[in-house]
């Protein structure tokens, strides 16, 4: 016979299953015909033929897809770098004892908060009419024109952007970490004799290393799917500069015609994205038996 449901098996199915139709609705079906409109010239509008690999093929002779896929990697390295050196300082010193601690932390986290949109706006009144009006007025001169309308440091722009409301997330993610150190290895440091750069490298920084992995890997994909920045302070520019390739993907494949080639730019991005992933988790896994 039979075994009938009870209620808690009900709720359950009743929660998981349009969970699941709208995932598949909304992220894996779109997927995969994103990967159908990869072999096709199709534009984003009317009839298409299929072209096999011909799209794939000739994203690696496409100038402005190298481009952007050099100022990606540049913009996800030095962001990742960035946010983790900051977010683990962030962390030892919210950590440590200090007075109101948990109204800093609460507080610390609002950037994580706000969308990249709003955040991007913000940043590009400061950069475009505050900042060049303090350059004039104090005589410095770096700052007397918008670092936005520089090819050459626009992306430093977007980079602070980025790693102003990254670092709130990580922070959080190593003040959990510091949190699972017990106690009695600091006492026990303490009794060898260790300084604190020592305890540091020696006591913590081993025990937190798990935690370590997960933001390297999040800071990592975040930073190499960048778009919320990149419309809302530069648009790509000036002169092709700060186009990162989420963004090259939505503005050629919606705007420009090149809806088929821009998947399967999509496709190959992820591949990239998942490739890194796993061979940071590779690698930081056997630090993490090593430590």
């Amino acid at each position: 016979m039979k075994k009938k449901m009870n209620n808690r098996e009900r709720t359950f199915l009743a929660i998981v299953i349009p969970v699941v139709v709208l995932f598949f609705m909304f992220n894996t079906l779109p997927m995969l015909k994103g990967i159908v409109y990869s072999f096709t010239n199709y534009k984003g509008y009317g009839s298409y033929e299929y072209v096999g690999l011909r799209n794939y093929i000739d994203l690696f002779t496409d100038a402005r897809v190298g481009k952007s896929y050099l100022f990606t990697f540049k913009y996800a390295i030095a962001g990742t770098i960035l946010v983790n050196v900051l977010s683990l300082l962030m962390a030892l010193g919210l950590n440590s004892k200090i007075r109101f601690k948990s109204a800093l932390r609460g507080i610390y986290f609002v950037p994580n908060i706000l969308g990249g949109l709003v955040i991007g706006y913000i940043f590009s009144f400061i950069f475009t009419y505050i900042l060049p009006v303090v350059g004039d007025v104090f005589g410095i001169g770096f700052l007397q024109n918008s670092i936005l309308a520089s090819e050459k440091y626009a992306w430093i722009g977007v980079l602070i952007v980025g790693v102003w409301q990254a670092v709130a997330m990580n922070t959080i993610i190593y003040i959990s970490g510091l949190q699972t150190v017990p106690s009695d290895v600091y006492e026990a440091s303490m009794l060898d004799g260790a300084g604190k750069w020592k305890e540091f490298w020696k006591v913590t920084f081993p025990l937190v290393m798990p935690f370590v992995t997960i933001n390297l890997i999040l800071s990592t994909k975040n930073f190499l799917m960048v778009f919320d920045q990149i419309l809302s302070l530069t648009k790509g520019g000036p002169a092709q500069s700060t186009e990162s390739i989420s963004y090259l993907i939505y503005k050629n494949g919606m705007d420009g015609g090149q809806f088929g080639f821009q998947s399967a730019n999509a496709v190959l991005f992820f591949v990239v994205i998942v490739a890194i992933s796993i061979f940071q988790m590779t690698v930081m896994g056997k630090k993490e038996e090593q430590l």
